[in-house]
């Protein structure tokens, strides 16, 4: 009831094109697999959208903002290329030097997404979107424009968490390419244990490192949210990775709604929204448990190759959770 009173006043300010609240949910604690949607979107209003109100970097997220009609028909209104429009359309307002004001004040809920399929293919818009935005803004965040170098930093790093999970497709299936070629061909292949290793070790500990510390730096969440929300997070890494190649190699995308009420139901339901992650873990171990076979398990090249298998199978085994957390019941439900 306060949305307009709480609002409305800050577009007192000429320079002020967008006013954006956080996107808060309800009915979420008595379920695993909503508490760890919710615990997973609430870390980035708190945490990254704080950081990016201090530079006018917002990334505008449709619900819950409020937009300066004069300033939308200004730019030439939401662009019906991009499936993230709302994103778009805020880089385009501080493009055109407006401001843009986060508010931490929740003013409405919403609800989670329905299962872990329905959260993928939000992901997997999301990325895709980010890519069509990068594609047509990338002159203006490295070339001559009217954003400084802090909104340039924001929005050019500020998917390069996304950009990992698609190295991190890509390092896994190079790591299968080339376990494949030492089995086939042991000559011609050796271990390139270092190369690959190093880049791969480095990008898990960062990812499974920084989220925990923020959320406990700056957010009132319980251990066990934590390990939820990072689960979630880790386990969208592939949906996320395919939408960013998906957007780097298309043009256009389609404007999938996230289900929010309601779970797919047959004899397969629980595995098709995993089966391709159930297939890249499967690939993964039968890699590593093949070459141990071939080559023994007390060779320290082989176990190190190993490890890296067995690293990469993170995010998969990640989705596989998080697939049983949606199944789960809610709390006090009838069984």
């Amino acid at each position: 009831p306060d949305w307009l009173a709480c609002l409305v006043p800050h577009f007192d300010q000429p320079e002020v094109a967008v006013v954006q609240a956080p996107q808060a949910h309800r009915d979420w604690e008595g379920q695993p697999f909503k508490r760890m949607c919710n615990w997973e979107f609430d870390g980035f209003f708190r945490i990254g959208m704080h950081h990016r109100n201090e530079r006018n970097a917002l990334i505008q997220h449709g619900t819950m903002t409020m937009v300066r009609r004069r300033a939308l028909e200004e730019v030439g209104g939401w662009s019906e290329w991009c499936i993230c429009e709302d994103t778009e359309l805020g880089l385009r307002l501080i493009e055109k030097g407006y401001d843009t004001r986060y508010i931490d004040h929740i003013l409405g809920r919403g609800l989670t997404p329905s299962g872990f399929a329905a959260i993928k293919s939000q992901r997997f818009r999301w990325a895709f979107g980010a890519m069509q935005i990068l594609k047509a803004h990338l002159p203006h965040m490295i070339g001559r424009s009217t954003l400084n170098l802090a909104q340039r930093y924001h929005f050019l790093t500020g998917w390069f968490a996304w950009l990992g999970d698609a190295l991190q497709l890509v390092f896994a299936f190079g790591s299968l390419l080339w376990t494949l070629g030492i089995l086939l061909f042991p000559k011609a292949f050796g271990l390139p244990v270092v190369s690959l290793a190093l880049p791969i070790f480095g990008f898990m500990i960062f990812k499974a490192a920084l989220g925990p510390i923020l959320y406990r730096r700056t957010m009132d969440c319980p251990w066990k949210d934590i390990l939820g929300a990072s689960i979630l997070s880790v386990g969208l890494a592939h949906a996320i990775a395919r939408g960013v190649f998906a957007g780097l190699v298309k043009k256009k995308g389609v404007f999938v709604v996230t289900p929010k009420g309601w779970r797919g139901g047959g004899a397969l339901a629980f595995f098709n929204p995993i089966r391709e992650e159930i297939g890249m873990l499967v690939a993964l171990l039968m890699g590593a448990a093949t070459l141990v076979a071939q080559r023994g398990a007390n060779n320290l090249e082989t176990q190190l190759w190993v490890g890296i298998l067995c690293l990469q199978c993170i995010p998969y085994v990640a989705a596989i959770l998080c697939q049983v957390a949606a199944y789960m019941p809610e709390r006090g439900a009838a069984a």
